[in-house]
């Protein structure tokens, strides 16, 4: 059976998407902030339910090793956890919030797992694939890897902090796809209607203000679905997607690859994890 992971699974397209990537006879692995509703969407999809508070990157590598020795090999990781916050803080490891929970944490994350991932692979059919939940917001851009955590820069009432963490995203899944030669991809799900930015007092406003315009969890769910479910993709390694659309616009720089691999190495130091190229 082919199994897959998906973080940031106990709302939102993340639990849309394991409910119907069950449906579809995948192994589902769900991670998840909050315990009870890891379980219970789980449950719903008879899936495996994982805990890890992505603010703590030492319960995300005990999040690591739990899926490494539960799972022999992982065809695909779905990194969809992450948010947006009101006021610059710093977590218990010293980094900006929304830079390690959408950043940091995921990509250490995915290094962890890369044995299983080439092991996936190395099975034979889909396999050795990353997909990225990124953003429309990565427009903002604002990425300076002299200042990642925001310390000497208008903070936006987290909105700049949020658009250069998808940036990131971008970066960092075309930096995997360079050094790895495994398959990733970003997206941008769509304006989808979830509990996204309940930190936030903006946040809450603009979505009152627009309810309208967005769309359920399950339409914002689709394009990920599409990138775990498709055997071939048939764009290049590392192209972002908008929903299903594989021409989505990016930030300018989100096709430096100079800018990739200098945010690669800071991650790498910042994560402790190894930065050189492994093919």
């Amino acid at each position: 059976m082919r199994t897959v992971v998906v973080t940031g699974a106990s709302s939102g397209i993340g639990a849309a998407a394991v409910v119907e990537l069950a449906r579809r006879e995948w192994q589902v692995a769900v991670v998840g902030r909050d315990p009870a509703r890891t379980a219970a969407v789980a449950a719903r999809a008879g899936g495996i339910p994982f805990t890890a508070d992505f603010d703590r990157l030492d319960e995300v590598r005990a999040l690591g090793d739990e899926l490494l020795s539960r799972f022999p090999r992982i065809d695909v990781l779905v990194s969809n956890a992450g948010g947006l916050v009101s006021r610059r803080a710093l977590t218990v490891d010293g980094h900006e919030t929304t830079l390690q929970r959408n950043v940091l944490a995921p990509a250490l994350l995915t290094e962890l797992l890369l044995p299983r991932l080439r092991a996936g692979r190395a099975g034979g059919g889909q396999s050795g694939r990353v997909v990225v939940t990124s953003s429309v917001l990565n427009r903002l851009g604002g990425l300076r890897i002299d200042d990642l955590d925001f310390a000497r820069r208008r903070y936006g009432a987290g909105w700049r902090a949020y658009g250069a963490s998808k940036l990131a995203a971008i970066l960092y899944a075309r930096s995997l796809a360079e050094r790895t030669s495994l398959e990733a991809f970003p997206f941008h799900p769509g304006y989808v209607r979830s509990g996204f930015g309940a930190e936030s007092a903006s946040a809450r406003l603009l979505r009152l203000a627009t309810g309208t315009l967005q769309i359920s969890p399950e339409a914002g769910a689709a394009p990920l679905v599409h990138l775990v479910d498709t055997p071939e993709i048939g764009v290049p390694n590392g192209t972002y997607f908008d929903g299903l659309d594989p021409l989505g616009a990016t930030h300018p720089s989100a096709s430096d690859a100079r800018l990739a691999d200098a945010l690669w190495q800071s991650i790498a130091e910042r994560v402790g994890v190894p930065s050189a190229v492994d093919r």
